[in-house]
Formats: structure tokens, sequence, C-alpha cells
């Protein structure tokens, strides 16, 4: 490129005329080392541009190189979800399978008698249900000291009236047991 030239395009470039490709041509003349010694003192200038555009291009490269390993690694993580998600419901699948074959066996079960004889079983029957009136009868017996408390009186009332026939099934057991 010649000088004259040279010249035109550093005008062009200092009042902010040129274009792109105007730069481009004067970076490459002034890289080449062949400069015209009254154009030497611009040599630097256009080193340093050439040295920042490099600079910029480095820049971009990087963030090119980071997008891509972001982008891989959330592919990863999105397979190993999708893997997990996948695990993790194939076990529970085979935890209500097993759960279910468990559940249905024991449903299957009988229940076996605990007395091989009735007269055990309606003495044991006796035994429990007296025991049980026992402790009812013990604590309606101290509710008794709280009868100044009305309101605790009347919610134990529907208590009451539901062991009432419990009661009196004893009652007719006993009266049974000693005919």
């Amino acid at each position: 490129m010649e000088t004259k030239e040279v010249k035109y395009l550093l005008q062009r470039y200092f009042n902010g005329e040129s274009t792109l490709a105007e730069e481009r041509q004067l970076e490459k003349y002034f890289q080449t080392g062949k400069v015209a010694d009254e154009l030497k003192e611009y040599a630097g200038f256009f080193g340093g541009i050439s040295e920042l555009s490099q600079n910029e291009r480095d820049a971009q490269l990087e963030e090119e190189i980071m997008d891509f390993i972001l982008e891989t690694e959330s592919k990863e993580k999105t397979k190993y979800r999708r893997l997990w998600q996948t695990v993790t419901g194939i076990a529970a699948t085979v935890i209500i399978v097993i759960g279910g074959l468990l559940f249905y066996q024991q449903g299957d079960q009988q229940f076996d008698d605990t007395f091989d004889n009735p007269e055990e079983a309606y003495a044991y029957a006796e035994q429990t249900l007296g025991y049980i009136s026992a402790k009812y009868n013990k604590g309606m017996t101290g509710m008794a000291s709280l009868s100044n408390f009305g309101k605790l009186s009347e919610a134990a009332e529907p208590m009451q009236k539901g062991v009432r026939p419990v009661n009196e099934y004893l009652k007719m057991v006993e009266k049974m047991r000693k005919d």
C-alpha cells in the first residue's frame, strides 16, 4: 500500500469517517512491519488497537467456551435428573407391588380361634367385661365427687348410657351362672 493512500485512510480514520474495512486495512499495514518512516509514529497506536481487538476476540471465544461448558453441564444434569426420576419411579412401583402382595396374602388368612372350648371363651369374655365394668364404675364413683361440676357430669352421661347395656348384660350373666 502506498504512503499517500495510508495517509488518506489515516485522515478518514481520525475524522471518524472510515469504514470497518478501511480500519482493517490500516491495521494490516501497520502489522506488516514495512511502514514508511514518516508513518512509524502511528504503528504503536494501531498495534495497540489490534491487540485490543485480539483481546475482544479472546473474550468472545472465552464466552463461547463458557456457554458450551454450561450447556453441556446442563444437559448432563438433565440426563441424570431423568435417570434419577426413572429409578425412583421404578423403586416406588416395586415397593407398592410388594406391599400389595403382602397385604393380599395376610388378608387371606382366617382368624384363628384362641380357645378350643367355648365355655373357656365365655368365661374369659365374662372376666374381661367384668374388669372393664369395675374400672368404669370406679371412675364413675370418682366422678361423683365432682358432681358440683354440672358440665362434667353432663359430658359423662352419654358414656354412662353406653355402658348400661354392658352392666345389664353382666348382671344377666351373673344370674345365669347362679341358676
